[in-house]
């Protein structure tokens, strides 16, 4: 295709009215020899204008990272996939960095995704000078073509950089000789301040760090090579920034040129003392790298930070993510006696002077807390915000130093208290003692001075905070009975006032952040101290209705677990209002769905907490019959949502709503959904038959008499299984799909002779193609000897019927062989028992056993026998575990699935311990 034709019809594409038209063309031409050469060059082409650019260059990278790799097809006789041909990849390989060098920055980023893609499959074979021509453009004296140069260059690292050790040697041996090449640039580019230098020095910055995150090649970065970079790293975060920079608002300043080469030049030392520079802490190869680094740089690392610090402490602005990456590294050097000689000497100024003012309640936190409570809660709760956050950052330093170093935490107490009892603190001040109390709740309660001033550290200074005009220090104060609900109270006067003030705030404070910090200080009570379950018992319902409000409020997902533990703590309080909970939380799940449709990551963890709540209430609930009527048809709505629409994210959790509902009874509604369950099946969900297993198990052994009433439920079943026995999704599933089989056979006796010989020819063609382990073999043998428990004359006529490809004699010879010489490998109580049963079956079987089971006969009581000794060491083992288990029974019960049915469904053969052992052994005597 012609570049003018191309370019107008990839103006076509964004014209709603001949998209399709548009797409369709390019459909057709796309794999012509010759075309994404073309395309490349209409994304080159400044002549054309940036939309028209920016769609050829989608669909460039689309073409690339599809068809640029040779696939194989999947079957010989199969068509050979396309890919784009080495006559079309060549010019691509040759154009494709100076694109980048020349390219729009809109143009560029998706550049750099093809460069990427194609670095990953030619280098070093089809491609083994890419390195060297990124390096002949920074060597270049035209500044214009670093940007993209570099660019590059981080392309071609971030391809290596989570590769292991021994698969990085083609980078090293290219970056041994690009390295020194960046160095001279970055101190090149140092004497200039503008911001395209500051730009370009952030960039070689990035590819330092990308290099050296994960493994520091000391081969390449030698003492003295790592000397310099650490010297010139050291003088970039040193360099004051221009005072131009004051200019422009604070909050845009962290987007600077300068502040952002500043971070990443941080972000690299702390990444080099954490991960290479840390002696005790650091793999073997780096011990003897990390005594050389705490003694050689880290003092004078500490230095240089420090004085960020000072700034920050002088009211200076210094951007968030440099102040967060500076305490990292302080925080690190706490641990190692060298550096801490150094950080006692400011520790008191830092704590008083910078992490206590971090600490505190903030104009930030402020205006999100008036404006946007919503975005403040998720902020707060979000632990990738934590993560970026100087504030988690001066906590956790906080939370060091007092924890590891022992004169820190008296001075660090006496400073919160002035604050707390000085009647000219401010609000705001008191927020950040409490803040700071709070943080080492655990360290303080560890020491006796400490931890008997507890009580009345929460009375005279955290009681009277809930009654304070400001909800920010009404939310600080269930923050702190939060940390400190594992303390032992003395006084249960003090416990009920935490409870009371606790409760108070979750079921009537105006402020919503208050509400949601309530309730997880009262779940920690719960959890922490049994009496608090006492005090809680009578208000169990204001305050399960008001925490269902909060979170469909919020949608925040913390609050589902909150939920989840007042539900199984005060099960009797909960009936009277489970139907109301359920009818809430499904309302909710329906808004979250309904509100999610950029499918963000919070709101669907949201989804799933609000999905193990209602399964808790079933849980729960499932001895009350006519309850459980109730709440079916409310969750078989949220079931509806999910399978109807798909949502793929939610199979696990609507399986379990599932299993949960059908466990005691199968409603004409649950046989509805078991059509559901296939569809979904046969639609995108066949990777999920394990998690269908206990619903699907549910089915056959709850409702056995529905089941067979219906002929579509066996042959779905039956069908199901066959899939999954044939398709390549693993041999976890596949044994599933044998034990439904077996499960099936067992509990409907008489009612199956029509689909014995299916089932038998089902799992034998299985164990005629790889087996790997041992589990799958035994599993496909059981379902043959459940065969046999279900009927023995039918189903050894069965075996003799049945033709099985590849397998050389006798069908019956082959399975009694298999079977005998497998004997050890049958595990667990019940798959023991039916090999019992089995051959108790074989030995009964006077005057109609066939020569086969007479040719075997002298194997049978040597199997028996190793089958006996393993069924008396489980039969121990379980009595052990019995024993060990006693007082959490309750909690296996609830396991009753994954517990016995997944693994041995033992509740379809009558278990009696010891005395069916001995039956069996004395059974096997008669007949022998």
């Amino acid at each position: 295709m012609e570049v003018g034709k191309l370019v107008e019809v990839l103006r076509a594409t964004l014209d709603p009215g001949q998209r399709e038209q548009a797409e369709q063309q390019l459909s057709e031409v796309h794999k012509i020899i010759g075309f994404a050469p073309v395309l490349l060059q209409v994304v080159m082409a400044e002549q054309v204008d940036m939309p028209v650019r920016q769609a050829g260059v989608i669909y460039l990278k689309n073409m690339l990272t599809q068809f640029w790799n040779e696939k194989d097809p999947e079957h010989v006789t199969d068509v050979i996939p396309f890919n784009i041909h080495e006559q079309d990849r060549q010019p691509i390989r040759d154009n494709i960095i100076e694109a980048i060098i020349h390219a729009p920055e809109p143009v560029r980023v998706q550049l750099c995704v093809c460069l990427s893609h194609i670095i990953k499959s030619d280098f070093p074979g089809r491609w083994p000078d890419v390195v060297e021509k990124m390096a002949m453009y920074i060597n270049s004296d035209n500044h214009a073509t670093w940007m993209g140069a570099l660019l590059s260059i981080y392309q071609f690292v971030k391809v290596f950089e989570y590769r292991r050790c021994e698969d990085r040697q083609p980078m090293d041996d290219k970056m041994i000789h690009m390295l020194p090449i960046l160095y001279q640039r970055l101190l090149q580019l140092g004497s200039d301040p503008s911001e395209p230098c500051n730009l370009l020095q952030k960039q070689i910055l990035k590819i330092f760090y990308a290099y050296t995150q994960n493994y520091l090649p000391l081969s390449v970065l030698t003492k003295e090579i790592f000397t310099q970079w650490m010297e010139a790293i050291r003088v970039i975060v040193e360099k004051p920034i221009p005072p131009e920079a004051d200019q422009v608002d604070e909050e845009d300043r962290a987007g600077l040129a300068c502040w952002k080469l500043k971070k990443w030049a941080v972000h690299i030392l702390a990444r080099v003392f954490e991960r290479y520079g840390s002696p005790g802490n650091v793999t073997k190869e780096y011990t003897e790298f990390s005594e050389w680094y705490l003694k050689t740089f880290s003092c004078g690392v500490l230095n240089v930070l420090l004085k960020l610090l000072d700034g920050y402490r002088q009211k200076m602005y210094v951007a968030p993510r440099i102040l967060q990456q500076t305490l990292n590294y302080v925080n690190q050097g706490i641990s190692h006696a060298f550096s801490w000689k150094f950080i006692k000497l400011h520790m008191q100024t830092m704590i008083q002077d910078v992490i206590f003012p971090l600490m505190c309640h903030s104009d930030e936190d402020e205006e999100l807390w008036v404006n946007d409570p919503h975005e403040y809660i998720r902020i707060k709760y979000d632990v990738f915000e934590d993560f970026l956050s100087p504030v988690m950052a001066a906590q956790t330093v906080f939370h060091s130093a007092t924890a590891k170093r022992k004169e820190v935490l008296n001075k660090a107490m006496g400073f919160c208290m002035s604050i707390l009892t000085n009647a000219t603190s401010t609000p705001r001040q008191k927020d950040g003692a409490l803040h700071m109390v709070g943080a080492v709740a655990e360290v303080l309660l560890k020491r006796k001075i400490y931890k008997d001033q507890a009580e009345m550290m929460l009375t005279n200074h955290v009681f009277p905070a809930f009654e304070s005009e400001h909800g920010f220090l009404r939310a600080r104060a269930c923050w702190v009975i939060r940390y400190f609900s594992e303390m032992k109270f003395r006084s249960e006067q003090v416990l009920h006032h935490a409870i009371e003030y606790v409760k108070a705030a979750l079921c009537g404070d105006k402020d919503l952040p208050v509400r949601v910090e309530a309730a997880i200080a009262l779940q920690m009570l719960i959890t922490e101290q049994e009496k608090a379950k006492n005090h809680i018992q009578p208000f169990v319902k204001p305050v399960i209705l008001e925490l269902l409000n909060v979170i469909r409020e919020t949608e925040n997902d913390d609050l589902t677990g909150v939920m989840q533990k007042l539900v199984c703590t005060y099960v009797d309080e909960v009936i009277p209002i489970a139907v109301e909970m359920m009818s809430h939380l499904a309302q909710t799940f329906a808004q979250v769905i309904e509100s999610d449709s950029d499918g963000s990551e919070e709101k669907a963890i949201t989804a799933l907490g609000i999905l193990n709540t209602m399964e808790t209430i079933l849980n729960v609930m499932e001895d009350q019959k006519e309850i459980i009527i109730q709440l079916e048809g409310i969750v078989l709505n949220v079931i509806g949502i999910i399978l109807q629409t798909n949502i793929i994210d939610f199979y696990e959790e609507v399986l379990s709503l599932i299993f949960s509902l059908t466990s005691s009874q199968v409603s004409h509604h649950m046989w509805e959904v078991f059509g559901m369950i296939y569809q979904m099946f046969q639609k995108d969900g066949i990777d999920y038959f394990t998690d269908m297993m206990p619903a699907l198990h549910n089915y056959i052994t709850v409702d056995t008499d529905a089941f067979l009433a219906n002929p579509n439920h066996l042959v779905v079943m039956f069908d199901m299984c066959k899939k999954v026995l044939n398709a390549d999704i693993g041999e976890d599933a596949e044994v599933h799909a044998a034990k439904l089989l077996e499960v099936i056979l067992l509990q409907c006796p008489g009612k199956l002779d029509h689909v014995l010989g299916s089932f038998v020819e089902l799992v034998l063609h299985r164990l005629t193609r790889e087996v790997l382990t041992s589990e799958l073999r035994t599993m496909c043998l059981q379902v043959v000897i459940a065969g046999m428990y279900y009927n023995t004359p039918l189903l050894f006529d069965t075996l003799t019927k049945v033709q099985i490809p590849n397998v050389q004699g006798s069908i019956l010879n082959n399975f009694l062989k298999q079977w005998l010489q497998d004997s050890e490998s049958f595990l667990g109580l019940h798959d023991r028992k039916m090999s019992v049963l089995g051959l108790c079956a074989l030995l009964s079987m006077v005057g109609q056993r066939p020569q086969e089971v007479t040719e075997v006969a002298p194997q049978i009581l040597p199997a028996a026998l190793v089958l006996f000794q393993g069924l008396k060491r489980a039969y121990a083992s379980k009595a052990n575990e019995e024993e060990s288990d006693s007082e959490v029974e309750d909690d296996d019960e609830e396991e009753a699935y994954d517990g016995a049915v997944l693994s041995s469904d033992e509740d379809e053969i009558d278990e009696t311990s010891q005395q069916y052992l001995e039956r069996l052994e004395k059974a096997v005597s008669m007949t022998i």
